[in-house]
């Protein structure tokens, strides 16, 4: 069933329209495909401690966020950095691609075609009016991005072709690697023209607009080192997807990196040490929770210092019903009530939260 079309308006947060959080406003910075740069990196360190609460918050969308935005030169940084390259379009810049595409495994190589599409949403003005929450995505086959509620996504079947998913079902319509981008785009663009007040594809009435389901199987999540067809990457997955100023750096100094939908970061080439050098950021996966007190307001609690940690266990910890910034990926259900959280729908007291996880 389609989901009922939004009545408020979209208020997802940018530079020019910051999110005003408890902590301070909350602006949110789009790296399509995730791909940063090292200088880039080094920058939004520098955003981060110069404009910000000095820390880097990885997004669910493989963008990253920055709190506490009280001081002023925050636009002219990211320009400066590349990283806001049309004022007008900053919003609607949300496109993921498979992070580990032309390192290890897949049925293409989809580097470079977040980068190509950046570039035509930029330069399409009408595009400009997409809503914040639309979602663009490029899976290289394996099924990892394709999986994550993009509303529009081409997911290779073989080097050169793949099938167009909308909201995640699959359409059967065949595209070729090399249209893939003109076509995403011109997707975006009939929605533009069809959506009333929506702002997902799954919002829409229209059955022509709602793919056959699939069903997805568990895809590969990067973690840890990682065996490339030439040489090691790795995938650092800082607690809470948080990366301070230094942090960030610290990465930096292995060069370009890609922001995952799963809080992490992937290294593209390493040296087989690179955790121990770092000093943080190791495989496990593990506990994920939404900001919490203090610096939401609608949190009931103070979601990051009662989270459990267990290796094995995959959790996600909400201050409220938003469940804001949960995995898409199997995960027990931790929700903040008086007294206590709600675990998979069972209320559990705060004192018998270890036993109960």
């Amino acid at each position: 069933m389609p989901t009922p079309a939004r009545v408020r308006a979209d208020a997802c947060p940018g530079v020019f329209a910051p999110h005003d959080a408890a902590d301070g406003p909350l602006a949110r910075v789009r790296l399509p495909g995730g791909a940063v740069s090292a200088a880039q990196l080094r920058a939004l360190a520098e955003c981060a401690e110069a404009c910000g609460d000095g820390d880097l918050h990885l997004t669910s969308r493989g963008n990253v966020q920055l709190r506490g935005v009280t001081r002023p030169g925050l636009a002219a940084r990211l320009t400066d950095a590349g990283l806001l390259p049309s004022p007008s379009h900053e919003r609607v810049r949300n496109v993921l691609a498979s992070p580990l595409s032309g390192l290890r495994g897949g049925l293409a190589d989809v580097r470079g075609l977040a980068a190509a599409l950046d570039v035509r949403l930029c330069a399409t003005p009408e595009l400009a009016s997409l809503p914040g929450r639309f979602l663009f995505a490029f899976d290289d086959g394996r099924g990892d991005v394709a999986g994550e509620g993009a509303d529009v996504c081409w997911r290779a079947l073989d080097a050169d072709e793949g099938t167009l998913l909308l909201a995640g079902g699959d359409t059967g319509r065949l595209v070729a690697r090399a249209d893939a981008v003109a076509t995403l785009a011109e997707v975006a663009l009939e929605f533009l023209r069809v959506r009333g007040s929506a702002w997902r594809v799954a919002e829409l009435d229209d059955p022509a607009w709602r793919g056959a389901p699939v069903r997805w199987l568990p895809a590969e999540i990067p973690a840890g080192l990682i065996e490339r067809d030439s040489g090691l990457a790795a995938a650092v997955k800082p607690r809470f997807g948080q990366l301070s100023a230094v942090e960030a750096r610290a990465l930096a100094e292995y060069g370009p990196a890609l922001v995952t939908p799963w809080k992490s970061v992937v290294l593209p080439d390493v040296p087989a040490d690179v955790f121990a050098r770092l000093g943080f950021g190791g495989a496990e996966l593990g506990t994920s929770a939404c900001i919490g007190r203090p610096g939401c307001a609608k949190s009931r609690a103070d979601v990051r210092a009662d989270a459990v940690f267990r290796p094995g266990l995959r959790a996600h910890f909400s201050g409220c019903e938003r469940r804001c910034g949960k995995p898409s990926q199997s995960h027990v259900d931790v929700v903040a009530e008086a007294g206590g959280y709600r675990i998979d729908g069972r209320w559990v007291p705060l004192d018998e939260m270890e036993g109960n996880l």
